[in-house]
C-alpha cells in the first residue's frame, strides 16, 4: 500500500533531482530536455 510518507519523500526525492539539473544546466531550457536529464 502507498502511504502519503511514501508519496512526501519520493515527492521530495523528485524535486531535489530538478533542482539538481537546474543548477547544472540553468535556466531556459526546454521542457524536453529537462525531462531527458531527469531521466539519466
Amino acid at each position: 500500500m502507498i502511504t502519503q510518507t511514501y508519496i512526501d519523500k519520493l515527492t521530495y526525492k523528485i524535486i531535489g533531482c530538478a533542482i539538481e539539473v537546474h543548477k547544472e544546466l540553468g535556466p531556459g531550457l526546454l521542457e524536453s530536455i529537462y525531462e531527458k536529464c531527469l531521466i539519466h
